[in-house]
Formats: C-alpha cells, sequence, structure tokens
C-alpha cells in the first residue's frame, strides 16, 4: 500500500524534517501510547528503534537501511508483531514542491488464517497516515512561513508531558533544545538548577535566544493537602523568581515564555473573558497570579516576558483527555456535577504552536490566552468524546461525589470552576488555528475513520 502526499517545499526539505530529533514523536498517532524504549543512529543504515506497543503487541524492533540523503529511507521489522514488515519512505521533487511516498508492506503471522486480519490492518494503516501526513504537511507550512532562523531554546521541565512534546516541536523545526536538568549532573549542552535552594549555572545561559519555563509540581497528582498547597506554589513562583533574577541581571536570554493557566480568572460562570479581565479568586487564581509576578523583574529589566494562560490541553496521552476518555470507556464519562461549566480548552499541537509563536513574535508581551477560540462547557466536552470513543455520556459524576472523592476545594477548583474564556491577544496577533472546533479535533485524536465521522 502507498499513501502520498503532497508538500510546499522541495523533497530535500521534507526529507531533512523527518531526519531531525523528535520527528518520530511528532509523527505518533496520539490513539496509540507509542513508547521509544531504544534509540540509536538516526535513520542511516544500520540504525535502530524499538517501540513499547503496550499489550497484548508488546515490543517492535525495527531496523533502517538503504538511506540515500534528501531522497528515501527504508525500515523493516527485526522483531515484532509481524511476520514480515517494510516501509520505504521516499521524497520526489514536483512542480508545485515535492511529493513524499509512504510505501507499507506487512504479512501476519499464520498464513491464511492470519490473513483474515489485513482489512483490519489496512483500516488501521490508513488512519495512522491520514494523521501522519496532516502533522508533517502543517509542520512544513509552518517551518516556510518562518521569517527568522534556527533557535537555542532552553526548557525548564523538559522530561515532563507538554515539555517532552514541546522539545519534540523545536527540534523538527530546525531549533536546538537545551534542557534544564535539576541537580549538578547536567551533561554537556544541558543547564544545571535547583530552584528550591536557589542554584542556577548563570554561564549556560549565555547561548540562548529564549527560554521556555513549564517546570511546576503537577497540580492533580496528590491531594490537595496544606502542603502539597505550599508545593504547588514555591515550585512555580522560586524557579521563576530565580530565572528572573538572573535574567535581569544580564545573563542569557531576552525573551522569557513563562506559562500560566486559566486558573488565574477563577469561577466566573457565564461571564465572557480575555486578557484584559480581572483576577479571579480562589487557590488556584492566587497561584497563578503570584506565579506570573515572580517574572516582573525580568520584565522591568527589559525582557520581553509572555505568560501563556494555558487551558485544557486536549491530548489522549496525557493531560485531562487520559482520565475522562478512561472514564468514558468504562461508560462512566458524562457530565461532571451540572455539566454547565465552561471549560476553555487547547488541541495540544495549537499549544505547541502558541508557545513557538511567543518565542518568534518580538511584538508579544505579557499575558495571552493559550485556548482555542471557542470554549465549551463541559457537558458539550463529554458528548463530543462519547461520539469520538462510540461510547454512552450520559451518566453524570454529581459534585458530591467528585468533593467526597478529591476533596471540595480540589474538585470545585479543576473540575467544577467555570471559564469562559476567549484567546483575544492570539486573534489580534494573527494567531492561525490547526484544530479551531472541537468535534473535529477529538475525531482526529482518536483517530475516528472519515466514513464515521461524517454519518
Amino acid at each position: 500500500m502507498t499513501y502520498r502526499l503532497s508538500l510546499p517545499c522541495p523533497a530535500a526539505v521534507a526529507f531533512d524534517w523527518h531526519e531531525r530529533e523528535g520527528a518520530f514523536e511528532r509523527l505518533s498517532p496520539p490513539w496509540r501510547n507509542v513508547r521509544v524504549t531504544g534509540r540509536s543512529g538516526g535513520i542511516r543504515d544500520g540504525a535502530r528503534v524499538t517501540l513499547g506497543l503496550g499489550a497484548p503487541l508488546g515490543t517492535w524492533r525495527l531496523e533502517h537501511h538503504d538511506y540515500v540523503a534528501g531522497r528515501e529511507f527504508h525500515d523493516r521489522q527485526i522483531a515484532g508483531p509481524f511476520a514480515a514488515y517494510a516501509h520505504a519512505h521516499r521524497f520526489h521533487d514536483s512542480p508545485t514542491g515535492s511529493v513524499l511516498e509512504d510505501t507499507i508492506e506487512w504479512r501476519l503471522p499464520g498464513g491464511a488464517l492470519g490473513a483474515l486480519g489485513d482489512p483490519l490492518v489496512r483500516d488501521e494503516f490508513a488512519r495512522l497516515f491520514a494523521w501522519r501526513h496532516a502533522v508533517t504537511l502543517a509542520d512544513l507550512e509552518r517551518e516556510s512561513a518562518r521569517t527568522g532562523g534556527p533557535l537555542t531554546v532552553g526548557v525548564t521541565g523538559a522530561s515532563g508531558f507538554l515539555g517532552t512534546q514541546l522539545c519534540a516541536a523545536l527540534t523538527t523545526q530546525g531549533h536546538r533544545v537545551v534542557r534544564f536538568v535539576r541537580g549538578a549532573h547536567a551533561r554537556a549542552g544541558e543547564v544545571a538548577w535547583d530552584p528550591a535552594r536557589g542554584r542556577l549555572d548563570a554561564a549556560a545561559l549565555a547561548g540562548l535566544d529564549a527560554i521556555v519555563h513549564l517546570a511546576g509540581a503537577g497540580i492533580a497528582d496528590a491531594p490537595w493537602t496544606p502542603a502539597r498547597k505550599q508545593e504547588l506554589l514555591e515550585s512555580r513562583v522560586a524557579s521563576t523568581a530565580l530565572l528572573a533574577r538572573h535574567l535581569a541581571e544580564g545573563a542569557g536570554p531576552r525573551v522569557l515564555v513563562s506559562t500560566s493557566a486559566v486558573g488565574w480568572y477563577g469561577d466566573r460562570g457565564d461571564d465572557p473573558l480575555d486578557e484584559s479581565s480581572s483576577p479571579g479568586r480562589g487557590f488556584l487564581a492566587e497561584m497563578a497570579r503570584r506565579w506570573e509576578d515572580a517574572a516582573a523583574a525580568a520584565s522591568r529589566a527589559g525582557v520581553r516576558v509572555v505568560h501563556p494562560r494555558i487551558g485544557i490541553v486536549l491530548w489522549p496521552s496525557g493531560g485531562a483527555l487520559t482520565p475522562l476518555g478512561r472514564a468514558m470507556r468504562l461508560g462512566a464519562g458524562g457530565p461532571l456535577g451540572s455539566g454547565r461549566a465552561w471549560w476553555s480548552w487547547v488541541g495540544l499541537h495549537d499549544l505547541l504552536d502558541m508557545l513557538l509563536f511567543a518565542i518568534e513574535q518580538p511584538a508579544l508581551s505579557g499575558p495571552f490566552n493559550a485556548v482555542a477560540p471557542e470554549p465549551a462547557r463541559q457537558k458539550d466536552l463529554a458528548r463530543a468524546l462519547g461520539r469520538a470513543l462510540a461510547r454512552p455520556s450520559w451518566l453524570p459524576a454529581p459534585a458530591f461525589a467528585l468533593r467526597a472523592l478529591l476533596g471540595r476545594e480540589k474538585a470545585d477548583e479543576m473540575l467544577l470552576s467555570s471559564q469562559r474564556v476567549r484567546p483575544a491577544v492570539l486573534e489580534r496577533a494573527g494567531f492561525r488555528w490547526r484544530e479551531p472546533a472541537l468535534e473535529p479535533l477529538l475525531e482526529r485524536l482518536y483517530g475516528v475513520p472519515r466514513a464515521r465521522a461524517t454519518a
């Protein structure tokens, strides 16, 4: 089977994108929790990659061969779920740019009996390459539209869910990533720091063009005891203040993208909100306010400081969709409380584009709402998720049950609060969303076949 994609750039440029670090992570389908458990040698002859596919498929080991710079590379199965598997990636110049051809050959184990599974495999490959080609096209269009050259970007929290994805987005766009590592054991090309003790290797900041600050303890990871709430607050405020202090003293870059959250607005019911709205009340609102204020020293010193106020990130294997999707598959994914709360959401790839946009746009500073143009009521998001997963979405989770499970404060602020947020700053700045509508996004994230999506 061969899948073709027309691209707006020369074949050599498209090939180069595939050879960069992070390309595999960008192309992995979100509905399959595929993990790279081993890798060596990129995509050149003899390079190998080991993938964890989860139960019941187990491990998949592939080897690259027949590499021709700028034109093609191939991979074949060494061990894994197929009796035989080969994938040829070919790139051809065309009058309008280039054409990518992905040719797949496979054989299932079990002979004639195993071949009965071929239609399922064909369907899965169709879903897979629809996803891969959409990501490839959008990423190469973005790179072609960029006016500046490659940058060197420091990333804190690089090993977390969002940090891992951001590093892949940066490297495939041709940028260099410098990871911040806690403790004194940073390797060459990394920055050692310890925010809790106020330690930072300031000399290592000198070569950076920008810093994206993502570090902070996980909001949903543990009960909100007084000690945990203090940890959540200090992990954000202390680390931001440490960066701001060194940047204000002239160390490192003149751009700091320091993340925040729409929790800044508090629980505001049906009130329409944008960046000019007043701050809200509650623990998350207070934390977000102090988080942003901690960067003030850098801003006063002339550093361009940007605060993306991130909404509910939609991605099946990280963020809010992980527990919501799990509950939906068990038939318990209906409205939370009344379901009338506004959830200001954002697709992961749009959020990554927003972070790159914040780095690259010199006129952008201060807070901006990192959300999709149209928020959704929680019950409507649940309904759209149920359709994407072909599961019922009517069974509610009463507010009292959520409060008993999580504690009143955590349940009220994380699940039941309402923020009807509009991305006014991004709209004025001309940002273009990949996924502005909720239902089409969820269909793509879960690989819903087009025929079912339009039925």
